[in-house]
């Protein structure tokens, strides 16, 4: 029976060198995105998550790792999140998910979920009030007009 691979991302606290990433990628084949800050690669593990702690272990020691996520999101559309908190930080996490009633894994979860949910609120009503601003200077049919052009025109040709 085959182990199932999975395609992971490690993004680093800072940029390695051509050493650096040399070194690790002795211990683990890696690809790095142009300024080595993000690194990319294939993982066994039975699920994402052995295969996120397989990586960690035996990277940690020769890598800055910040966040290692899952690459593709899972059935469900989510992507696998591990970092780990300094141990100040793990212990106020552990005490606030207490004092919550869940344990720290689910309280970082919902409140991500929570932070994530608020950003996309923001993001919203920013829009919204855009819009309404443009459509102070023009009619709806000339601002749909100039927003198909601009999409049309921005996957043609992408902008930096």
């Amino acid at each position: 029976m085959t182990m199932p691979h999975h395609a992971l991302e490690i993004v680093l606290t800072r940029p390695l060198t051509a050493a650096e990433l040399r070194h690790a990628a002795y211990a683990w084949p890696l690809a790095a995105n142009r300024d080595a800050t993000r690194l990319m690669t294939l993982a066994g593990g039975a699920t994402p998550e052995r295969a996120v702690h397989r990586l960690r272990r035996r990277l940690t020691a020769r890598l800055p790792i910040d966040v290692i996520t899952t690459h593709y999101p899972d059935a469900h559309g989510q992507i696998l999140l591990n970092l780990v908190f300094p141990p100040a930080t793990f212990s106020a996490v552990e005490r606030e998910a207490h004092c919550a009633g869940l344990i720290p894994e689910r309280f970082v979860r919902e409140a991500l979920h929570r932070a994530l949910a608020e950003h996309a609120d923001r993001e919203a009503d920013r829009l919204d009030r855009a819009v309404r601003q443009l459509l102070a200077g023009t009619t709806p049919a000339h601002l749909l007009s100039a927003v198909g052009h601009a999409l049309t025109r921005s996957l043609e040709s992408p902008t930096p």
